[in-house]
Order: C-alpha cells, then structure tokens, then sequence
C-alpha cells in the first residue's frame, strides 16, 4: 500500500503448534523439508542474519547469570558446540531462519504455507531444521498425553532431518537453539521458572551427548 504496508492472504489450514498434538501425525518430515527447500534461490542473495548457534555463549552467559548452578555445565555444552561446528561454512541454501512450528501451518495431512519470512536468506538447511527440533523439544506445560504425541513425532521426523543433512551438525545446532529458549523462562517470570530453565538445558546436554 502507499504507507508501505503489505497485506497477504490468510493462511488456510491450523498452525503445527497445534496440530502435533493430534492423534495423527500433521504432516511428514518430508513435507516440511520439501517446502523449505521450495523457497526461491533468489532468496540466497539476501542480506545473511547469523545463525543461532554464533550466539550460543551470549545466551549461555544469561541462562548461568538466572541460575548459577547450571553454568559449568552450560559451559561444556557451549565449547562442544562450539568446536563441533568449527569450520563448517555459512552455507548459501534458502533458509527460513526461524524456522518452528509455530510458522507452519499445516491441513488435511500437509503443510500449506510458513509465516514470518522477513528472517530468510542464505544459510545452512540444518538450521532449519535444528530450530524445529529445538522448539519441538522445549514445549512447556504439555500434560502426558501431549508429551508422547511430540516425542513421537520426533522420533519419526529426525532420522528423516538426517538423511538430509549432517546429523552432528543437526543436534548441535538444535542444543544451541535450546540454550537460546532457556531464557525464556527466566524473562517471562513463568511458574516454576527454575524447573523448565533445568529442563531445556537438560534437553540441550541430551543432544550433545548423542555426538559426544
């Protein structure tokens, strides 16, 4: 418009938010790397945002200032993060660079469309990917039943994540993208705050350790 807003159609079908708690799975891991990988190759010429993962000390250093006990072990989780990715280039891939499920949506077994692509441009499909894992892996407050359903659900969507790209690269750069969430309890002052920092960081050390 002529005071620079741009205006989309709606998004049909339900965010993947809500979706994977469903009895059935939204939608397959195939799917959700077949739409990224639909993205434009123009969109590799844009302007480059880091990845996630360059942040993983800054992060570190905020999760240990709220919770101190919890520093020397976010610590090790940082340097083998850090020294795992070491090397790796930038990558010049379309990416999403936020990359979650609540920006899928997703209808009658399928994706349809991802919002908030004002983060794309080049990088890396891993991290793509690592975001979703990371999200999927930190949702707060499900009740058993939920639970079971997303960890079901990642079971079937990782070794998919892998054949597509390097699964060592995936689970460190989806441990520093759960270090980066585990401030968001602290911030939020939610219920029980301490609990759920733990239990992201515990989330992130699990997947480190799966390359250790």
């Amino acid at each position: 418009t002529q005071d620079f807003l741009l205006v989309l159609a709606e998004l049909p079908g339900r965010p993947l938010a809500r979706a994977v708690f469903d009895p059935v799975r939204p939608c397959t891991a195939e799917q959700l790397i077949d739409v990224l990988d639909a993205m434009p190759a123009a969109v590799a010429e844009l302007e480059r945002r880091p990845p996630w993962a360059d942040a993983v000390d800054h992060y570190a250093r905020m999760v240990a200032a709220a919770l101190p006990a919890e520093e020397e072990r976010l610590a090790r989780i940082v340097g083998r993060v850090q020294s795992g990715l070491a090397g790796i280039p930038l990558g010049n891939e379309a990416t999403h660079g936020d990359f979650h499920e609540g920006q899928v949506h997703v209808a009658d077994g399928g994706v349809v469309g991802i919002l908030d692509v004002d983060t794309i441009g080049p990088g890396r499909r891993a991290d793509d990917l690592a975001c979703l894992i990371a999200h999927l892996s930190t949702i707060q407050r499900m009740n058993a039943e939920q639970q079971a359903r997303v960890h079901g659900t990642l079971a079937d969507w990782v070794p998919v994540f892998d054949e597509r790209v390097d699964p060592v690269e995936l689970r460190l750069r989806a441990a520093a993208v759960i270090i980066s969430l585990a401030t968001g309890p602290y911030r939020g002052q939610e219920p029980e705050w301490e609990r759920e920092t733990v239990r992201m960081v515990d989330a992130a050390e699990a997947l480190v350790l799966q390359v250790s």
